[in-house]
């Protein structure tokens, strides 16, 4: 029965995307049907994955369903719901919207399989087929320049990616003659000995292939020009698509965290992309811009957590940001008008006695947490809560009188056992060994606390002390990005060049575009 189910799943893009080729408002009803049906199937899923069969049929050796396995899945059927419940509203009267759905629920089904598949050669396919379609949804308005130039480049970057995966799979069958992925995570969860060169080549593969789908620094250029494309295609990338660097690390974590290079790979590339990023985002205006920072410095993080071995928290964090994202750019006109308020609004340094009871409260209420849960391991992940907290204790602490110190104080008591039950609630179903995990204070740990004391300093400079001729010119290079993508792109056209659409052309075609609606209004 959960056999039927899974392939029920898949279909299930399938036959939507065959509706949608001609979709209409009329037949909107239909798909959000279709769509219901597809989380129901989640559902059922999660009732049933335990009696999953291990062995000797086909669907177990193409599929797998587990508790990681099953959240992503059942995030898929969520998002694929609000995507294309707002695409058909958001396209209506679009020429190519047939098109467009094809090619959305094409890369809906290339995810859900990479989700659930447990064979190299069917994750690998599907992996290829992620980009591929996606390509054709970053180029849906072909005669944006932004938007070709960055559909050039994730073109290419896809193509590195997926030859390095084809490269780590090689690698891993010649080594363990495994096909099976619940057999290789079995094999090096219990794996002893020292791993060979073709291990250790693969495990570096993973973790390359990994920081080039989260976009980390320098290939991130292609993520912030990607807002070109429609609204829900932003929605999608960011809130599915980019997750699943962080997806592959969490499979193959095992092979991954047992070779240091590609462990320590992981640690400084995406934790100094989680600093920089962070950093940029505060320097930019444009509100998906912003927004697409705001993911690149996200992955990073998430990539960091995966290589500390805090699975559960790196779980939790794909699920989080996934939803977040989504929202924040299907509501994205209302996020421009509540940006545009807090910028206009006076914003006031709070004084240092209200920094010091702000951290005073943070760190207390951090503490109290981890002893809670009983956690052990590393320590730097509470010192970004601590930071987090503290800033916004304090800057609310100066806004509110005295009164109400007592109902912020508890709002954030709320938010810190919301996340610790959570954080503890996933730790029982996906953590990893302990010979796998980051212990307190050694070299990854130490590492990661050093970059959230600096973000933390840096971003009270950049709010604070903007006056200082330092900061100021710190600001006009993190605004441009400290100009990697420049760089890469240079190299990028010099690789491969790509031919752009031509200003006029465009102005044609956007003339043209109105005339036929004109027409089509009278």
């Amino acid at each position: 029965m959960i056999n039927i189910l899974v392939v029920l799943l898949l279909l299930h893009f399938l036959i939507a995307a065959s509706f949608m080729s001609k979709a209409s408002r009329s037949n909107a009803g239909l798909f959000r049907i279709a769509n219901g049906f597809a989380i129901g199937v989640a559902i059922c899923i999660a009732f049933g994955w335990g009696s999953w069969a291990t062995q000797g049929d086909i669907a177990s050796s193409l599929f797998e369903i587990n508790f990681l396995r099953l959240s992503v899945v059942s995030l898929i059927g969520f998002m694929s719901f609000i995507l294309l419940r707002y695409s058909i509203h958001y396209l209506h009267g679009e020429k190519h919207r047939g098109r467009y759905f094809r090619y959305l629920l094409t890369t809906l089904l290339s995810v859900t399989i990479v989700v659930l598949s447990n064979h190299l050669i069917l994750f690998w396919l599907a992996w290829v087929g992620i980009s591929l379609s996606l390509h054709r949804l970053l180029l849906f308005y072909p005669n944006r320049p932004r938007a070709a130039l960055a559909a050039h480049k994730k073109f290419i970057l896809a193509r590195l990616a997926e030859s390095a995966l084809l490269g780590a799979f090689i690698c891993i069958y010649l080594s363990t003659g495994m096909l099976r992925l619940n057999d290789i995570t079995d094999y090096y969860l219990t794996h002893s000995t020292t791993l060979t060169v073709l291990e250790q080549s693969a495990a570096g593969l993973l973790a390359i292939v990994a920081l080039i789908k989260c976009a980390q620094l320098p290939v991130h250029g292609w993520l912030m020009q990607v807002v070109e494309s429609p609204t829900p295609v932003s929605a999608l990338l960011h809130a599915g698509i980019i997750n699943l660097g962080g997806f592959l690390v969490m499979v193959f974590g095992p092979l991954i965290l047992r070779v240091e290079a590609a462990k320590w790979l992981i640690l400084i590339v995406a934790g100094i992309t989680t600093l920089l990023a962070a950093l940029i985002m505060t320097t930019r205006i444009s509100l998906k811009v912003r927004l697409a920072w705001s993911t690149c410095a996200q992955m990073g993080l998430m990539l960091v957590e995966c290589a500390l071995g805090l699975y559960e928290l790196a779980l939790l964090h794909l699920l989080a940001h996934s939803a977040y994202k989504a929202h924040a750019f299907l509501n994205s006109s209302q996020w421009i008008h509540e940006d545009l308020t807090r910028r206009l609004s006076d914003q006031l340094e709070p004084p240092l006695w209200q920094w010091l009871i702000a951290l005073a409260v943070a760190t207390g209420l951090t503490t109290a947490a981890a002893v809670v849960i009983e956690y052990q391991g590393p320590i730097s992940i509470w010192g970004l809560m601590v930071g987090a907290l503290t800033v916004w204790l304090a800057l609310r602490f100066e806004a509110q009188a005295p009164s109400s110190y007592f109902r912020i104080i508890t709002a954030a008591v709320v938010l810190l056992a919301a996340y610790s039950a959570q954080k503890w609630l996933l730790h029982l179903v996906v953590a990893l060994p302990n010979d796998l995990r980051t212990q307190a204070l050694d070299g990854a740990d130490i590492w990661l606390l050093s970059l959230v004391v600096v973000l933390i300093v840096v971003n009270y400079l950049l709010y604070y002390r903007a006056h200082l001729v330092t900061v100021q010119k710190l600001s006009r290079v993190l605004y441009a990005g400290l100009y990697l993508d420049e760089w890469m792109t240079r190299l990028t056209i010099l690789l491969w060049p790509v031919h752009l659409p031509s200003i006029k052309k465009q102005k044609h075609l956007a003339i043209h575009r109105y005339a036929a609606g004109h027409e089509e209004q009278k």
